[in-house]
């Protein structure tokens, strides 16, 4: 069973400085402003947020910044910032960076020192932190698979979202073996078991232990995962099923699963902890990121496919040139040839013109349309 480990409640803010943490992950934002005692338990968090960005991380911190100093329109605070998009959000903004996995394991240092193991799941990453008997931080490298953007893609599969795989997960009866190195190599897995009319409920819960199975094998790489988990990331926070699938497969060796009260936020609340610059008030952050560089300017970009529209109608006009000729179906005579190629179909007249051209999404149903072809 998890247990679940409390850390800063909500009280109204009184220390005239408080520390700032902002998480900028692959797909979310957290922010936190944290005010901190003589020790954990007299720690408290004052202000909390957690966000899709949507690919809009520029948009999703101007609104962020926007609410949180309306709370706080005279708070002093100490930040840092963190994430896999954090670099440039750091240098816009003028706070210091903090690499995420160091964030992480200070806050657990911190709320949980009798920790073993971090196993902490992100949009497009994953990572498993053994903190005995010294630290050392594994984290995936180019291949998202495995975390929450790979459950987000496996799940638009069953027509549903996260919390609708983990509802479905919650009444499996059978779990199936699906590769979750690779998006395309897992729907190559899944898509044949759809075809069959498998339970979707019991697919969702193969994902799930899909991910199970790829963080054990990527990361731990044969080092066991023993003592005392805990659980951090918006993954492993929202979707119990995806903690059962841990417990599952980790049971046999793991002495207990923690689960923190605010596991999602822990990477931001660790980046506050970290944050060592001079003390600034919030509405001068605020009005820094609003109007430093924006998010992306020091990046080096491709150059466009088309300098201009001319450039593009040009591109256009030349290839409309080129076109396959078509027949009408219904007068023609002779020897037709018939080609599908799973969601694609196409007949072509002996005379080599086009007679009919389909192109559909099969899902779960590739018979049914290939019969509406």
């Amino acid at each position: 069973m998890s247990g679940r480990q409390p850390i800063p409640g909500d009280q109204p803010p009184t220390r005239p400085v408080v520390r700032l943490g902002i998480d900028v992950g692959s797909t979310t934002v957290k922010l936190v402003l944290l005010a901190t005692g003589a020790d954990p338990s007299a720690d408290r968090l004052d202000f909390a947020t957690y966000r899709r960005h949507h690919a809009d991380i520029t948009g999703e911190l101007d609104l962020l910044f926007d609410d949180v100093t309306a709370q706080f329109p005279d708070a002093i605070v100490r930040g840092a910032i963190t994430g896999s998009g954090g670099l440039s959000v750091a240098q816009a903004v003028g706070l210091p960076f903090v690499q995420e996995v160091i964030a992480e394991t200070a806050a657990i240092t911190r709320y949980d020192p009798d920790a073993d193991v971090i196993i902490e799941l992100g949009g497009e990453d994953a990572k498993i932190t053994y903190l005995k008997p010294v630290p050392e931080q594994r984290m995936n490298g180019t291949c998202a698979g495995g975390t929450g953007a790979f459950i987000d893609q496996m799940a638009s599969l069953l027509h549903t979202d996260a919390a609708g795989l983990n509802e479905l997960a919650s009444r499996h009866t059978t779990l199936y073996p699906i590769a979750s190195r690779c998006g395309v190599f897992a729907k190559s897995d899944l898509q044949p078991l759809l075809n069959e009319g498998a339970a979707h409920t019991d697919l969702a819960a193969s994902i799930f232990s899909a991910v199970v199975n790829q963080t054990i094998s990527g990361l731990a790489c044969g080092r066991p995962i023993r003592g005392r988990v805990v659980f951090l990331g918006g993954p492993l926070f929202f979707l119990s099923e995806l903690r059962a699938a841990y417990e599952r497969a980790l049971g046999g060796q793991v002495a207990e699963f923690v689960t923190p009260e605010r596991a999602q936020l822990y990477v931001a609340i660790g980046a506050a902890l970290l944050a060592d610059g001079a003390p600034s008030p919030l509405a001068r952050v605020a009005e820094r990121a609003r109007g430093g560089a924006r998010v992306g300017d020091r990046s080096r970009r491709m150059r466009p496919l088309f300098a201009d529209a001319a450039q593009r109608e040009e591109f256009v006009a030349r290839h409309d040139r080129e076109s396959v000729p078509r027949a009408d179906l219904a007068t023609t005579t002779g020897d037709c040839f018939l080609g599908i190629d799973a969601g694609e179909a196409a007949l072509s007249t002996a005379q080599q013109r086009l007679g009919l051209s389909s192109f559909t999404l099969p899902n779960e149903q590739p018979i049914l349309a290939r019969s509406a072809i």
